[in-house]
């Protein structure tokens, strides 16, 4: 049987070309799938990366704001409260106390404000304390006005009290004034009516006295026989002077001018009407009749010998020196 070579039939190559092609198709298909599923997935994940940072932008943003507001916040209480406070409250206790207070809670407000990476609690945790700040600077400021009303009236009480403490020193140096004035009228009277009754002295007389042992005594001028002096003088009539003890003081003076003073005979000092303090020899206390003379007497017997030469005696009343008398004892003569 001859054999004869007849090309093959297309339609086995024809099936195995298209089932090449499904094969191709499907996988180009698949690797676009793939990749659209990528791409769609990177989108995807790119959209939520986006999302995502645009989120925490908002919440950094945000974060950023409520810092800022709360700085804010912080700051107009912070002005406030510096307005309210001065020096003159900080002395109240009270004032001092709540400036503490405030002052503490500030610190902790900025020190939560001035963190970078503040959380949300933290910040919460500032608002709080900025309202509690705020209630604070309120309380602060009622206080002040109490205390403000206080030193008003405090400033219209002293004003008050100065007017009328001017007022009182106005009438109390008006009265003074006619006070001093009306003393000094009173004094001159007084001056006036002192020296008027003044007691006047007259009819001096000294006498040296000798002693006897029989008792006896003999008048002497030799300075060596003389054991006392005998003094003796008026004091003259005084309508003005009242009835009364009058104190005379009697004052000798010696030959070499130092002024008789034994204190152990009841000698001492008193002061004339110019204010000098005078050693006198003895003091009189004499019961004087308003215009009646009358003659006063006392013997004078002293520790030591008398001297020769001049004595003199002063008589003062009142301060003033009333009349004065003088007596020589000689060295030796007849009695």
């Amino acid at each position: 049987m001859a054999y004869e070579n007849y090309p093959q039939s297309d339609a086995t190559t024809n099936n195995k070309v298209p089932q090449k092609k499904g094969i191709r198709n499907i996988l180009t298909g698949a690797l676009v799938l793939a990749l659209l599923g990528t791409w769609g997935y990177i989108i995807y994940d790119k959209n939520n990366a986006k999302e995502a940072l645009n989120k925490q932008d908002n919440i950094i943003t945000n974060t950023a704001l409520e810092k800022e507001q709360l700085q804010k916040e912080l700051e107009d209480a912070a002005m406030r409260y510096d307005v309210l406070k001065t020096d003159n409250f900080k002395k109240d206790s009270t004032i001092t106390n709540k400036d503490r207070e405030i002052a503490e809670k500030r610190t902790k407000i900025q020190q939560l404000l001035s963190k970078a990476n503040a959380t949300k609690e933290e910040l919460a945790q500032a608002k709080s304390l900025i309202q509690s700040l705020n209630g604070d600077i309120e309380t602060y400021k009622t206080q002040v006005a109490e205390l403000t009303a206080q030193k008003n009236k405090l400033t219209q009480d002293n004003e008050l009290l100065t007017t009328e403490k001017a007022t009182v020193t106005e009438e109390r140096d008006r009265v003074r004034k006619n006070y001093d004035s009306s003393t000094q009228v009173i004094k001159q009277k007084e001056d006036v009516i002192k020296a008027g009754s003044t007691l006047h002295a007259s009819n001096f007389n000294i006498v040296g006295i000798n002693e006897k042992r029989n008792g006896r005594e003999k008048t002497t001028s030799t300075a060596k026989k003389v054991d006392k002096l005998r003094i003796s003088f008026d004091l003259d009539e005084n309508l003005i002077a009242e009835s009364g003890t009058k104190q005379i003081f009697v004052c000798l003076t010696a030959p070499d001018g130092t002024p008789v003073n034994v204190e152990a005979l009841g000698s001492g000092t008193f002061q004339t009407k110019n204010g000098e303090e005078k050693p006198y020899t003895q003091k009189l206390e004499v019961n004087y009749t308003q215009n009646q003379r009358q003659t006063i007497s006392f013997d004078w017997k002293q520790n030591s010998d008398f001297a020769k030469g001049n004595y003199k005696m002063e008589v003062y009343n009142n301060g003033y020196k009333v009349g004065e008398g003088y007596k020589n004892l000689k060295k030796g003569g007849l009695f």
